[in-house]
């Protein structure tokens, strides 16, 4: 399907200057620095960096990382993501206990843990995806782990691998309204999208908090958001962010229009209106923006507890 036949002709080009809200200090503080060390000496991934997302410095410097388990190849193409597609090398059985060792090591109060599509693999990587939950679980126990998975396909059996390991936070993004998915999530499916959330969570039950996220800037409507809004509330999803589209590259699809400040307050107004538990919007948020603040702090395995300072 051609691109600006779903987005429409008014796109934006990819160099012109963003509005003034896009504005954020480069990344360069001491934590960061210590995080992006530690990254390079493990050899280890994040999505902080492979999707050059804007807010690298100020969620490190936080306490917060999203790392990239599986690799760094994705066996998917989607017109948005910034990581690189084809097909996958990675084979090593030891990245869970790396990931696990370095959240330690970090002190890390809140780890998202997320990976590349892998339809590659016959269980779409559900086993590493355990061992690594596991890992962390032992080597470092104070920290709340957020799981941000592909949707393995639509199989039951990867997911209820991960939800078994009981993640505090189970999120799954389902990025763009239904609309856009032929140009925006090849390969994917709104339904199938909405079916693992919905699974994820009568799963999980009370020990799992579930979580998706949107962005804008392709052509979206209000209304179309809202309506994708109440879907994800029908499937049980408790977290929402929803954040603006910027266009990585030239191959990627262009940004048709930057939503405003005050359009995301009123998303936030009508998500809240429709029962979700917290929501994250503005031109800036991404999926793992903030991410320790969405849930109370849990014990593995158990349910929520008071949060902390």
């Amino acid at each position: 399907m051609d691109v600006l036949t779903v987005l429409g002709p008014d796109v934006r080009p990819l160099r012109e200057r963003k509005p003034r809200w896009f504005k954020v200090p480069a990344p360069g503080g001491a934590k960061y620095r210590e995080l992006r060390a530690l990254m390079k000496a493990e050899n280890l991934h994040t999505v902080c960096q492979e999707a050059a997302c804007p807010n690298v410095g100020e969620c490190w410097e936080r306490g917060t990382a999203t790392f990239m388990i599986l690799g760094d190849t994705c066996t998917r193409r989607c017109g948005f993501c910034h990581v690189k597609t084809g097909k996958p090398t990675w084979n090593d059985p030891l990245e869970p206990a790396r990931v696990a060792r370095s959240i330690a090591r970090l002190g890390l109060r809140h780890a998202v843990i997320t990976s590349v599509d892998r339809d590659d693999l016959p269980d779409k990587g559900a086993r590493i995806w355990a061992a690594t939950i596991r890992q962390v679980r032992r080597q470092a126990p104070g920290c709340q782990i957020e799981v941000l998975t592909p949707d393995f396909q639509g199989q039951e059996m990867p997911l209820a691998t991960v939800i078994a390991e009981r993640p505090d936070v189970f999120n799954h993004n389902v990025e763009v309204v239904p609309r856009l998915y032929p140009v925006a999530r090849r390969g994917s499916t709104w339904r199938r999208s909405l079916r693992v959330l919905r699974n994820a969570k009568e799963m999980g039950g009370d020990a799992v908090t579930t979580k998706s996220g949107l962005m804008v800037g392709l052509g979206e409507t209000f209304d179309e958001m809202v309506a994708a809004f109440e879907d994800l509330r029908e499937a049980g999803v408790q977290v929402l962010t929803v954040g603006q589209y910027l266009r990585p590259t030239e191959r990627h699809l262009p940004v048709v229009r930057y939503w405003h400040p005050d359009e995301f307050k009123a998303l936030e107004e009508a998500a809240y209106r429709l029962g979700f538990e917290h929501i994250a919007a503005g031109p800036l948020v991404r999926s793992s923006y903030h991410a320790d603040q969405h849930v109370p702090q849990r014990r593995p395995g158990h349910g929520p507890v008071a949060a902390t300072a």
